[in-house]
């Protein structure tokens, strides 16, 4: 029996239908458990009136529970896109062999660095072993060439995290990546990255803080724009901070654009998603947003091509360069 028979192609699409919600079944189970681990944490009647009146509060740590479980599998399986975008091996929304575009590399911004998942990706340590792992497209020196063309060492990562709560984990998988004189955490949101007064309110021990405006060599943002506030407005703001020439890395879930039912399907499932899932919105036109930020001279992005129009939660992968 083919993988094209009609019984494999319906179990195909009743997956993708029902994936969603196994997730959001996944983020429920936890839910039960966070209040008493919050209770635990401060006990007593103040504790109680802290939690009843702080809603935000009890979500911050009921997804911080679920992510914590659910995170690695969905970096597994989105790590070989996000890894071949950030080496330059991506074009219309397609994985290739062929190095396209530079790589990431100077002063770098991530958004939304979270308890720090993808910070590995930014260590030259990986890259050099992703490299030495990877066969080359042929065996002449052309192609050795091209890879070392390609090559851009990473001078500086701001990782933007306003959440306080992540920095812990984020510092410890900094410092496992060798990444301790590179990376530096951006404890504000991205309305602030460039008021030098407002990092200060937080001390790290690393001096002034603020990132000046063109000064930005590469932006990447991987699943993070949709729980952002005010997007449009916020990529707007981050367009301001890369220099001309510079780089934006998209890995993003965005609204369905397949037909009117799947659209439909899409907002009935974001009736509940923002609820399960942090704040995260489903049917925002994200790709619209970063192409309206301002002029481009160049965009490569598409929808990846093993997501058919069942996929409820459908991506957009590439690259936008000022």
């Amino acid at each position: 029996m083919s993988d094209s028979s009609l019984p494999v192609r319906t179990l195909a699409v009743l997956r993708g239908l029902l994936d969603p919600w196994l997730f959001l079944w996944q983020s429920a189970k936890r839910l039960p458990g966070t209040v008493p681990a919050l209770l635990r944490a401060d006990p007593g009647l103040r504790g109680a009136l802290q939690l009843l009146s702080s809603p935000g509060r009890l979500r911050d740590a009921w997804f911080g529970r679920f992510w914590a479980a659910a995170g690695p599998g969905v970096q597994q399986g989105a790590e070989p896109l996000v890894l071949a975008l950030l080496e330059g091996r991506v074009t219309g929304g397609r994985v290739v062999d062929t190095l396209l575009s530079p790589a990431v590399g100077g002063t770098v911004l991530e958004i939304g660095a979270g308890s720090g998942f993808w910070v590995h990706v930014f260590s030259d340590r990986y890259r050099r072993h992703r490299r030495q792992q990877q066969k080359p497209s042929d065996s002449g020196e052309g192609s050795r060439r091209n890879e070392d063309e390609n090559e851009n060492v990473i001078t500086r990562v701001y990782g933007v995290e306003p959440n306080r709560a992540q920095h812990a984990s984020l510092r410890r998988r900094v410092e496992a990546a060798g990444l301790a004189d590179v990376y530096r955490i951006a404890p504000v949101g991205i309305e602030d990255l460039g008021d030098a007064e407002k990092w200060g309110r937080y001390d790290q021990g690393e001096g002034a803080g603020g990132i000046e405006k063109g000064s930005v060599d590469c932006i990447v943002s991987i699943l993070c724009l949709c729980s952002i506030p005010d997007p449009e407005r916020n990529i707007r703001e981050l367009y301001g901070y890369l220099r001309e020439g510079g780089r934006w890395y998209v890995y993003e879930h965005v609204r369905c654009d397949y037909g009117w039912h799947m659209r439909a399907y899409q907002r009935f499932l974001n009736l509940f998603w923002p609820v399960f899932i942090g704040g995260c919105q489903l049917c925002r036109p994200t790709v619209e947003w970063l192409r309206e930020a301002g002029p481009w001279s160049h965009i490569d992005v598409g929808q990846p091509p093993h997501e058919e129009w069942y996929h409820a939660i459908p991506h957009q992968l590439g690259v936008f360069t000022k």
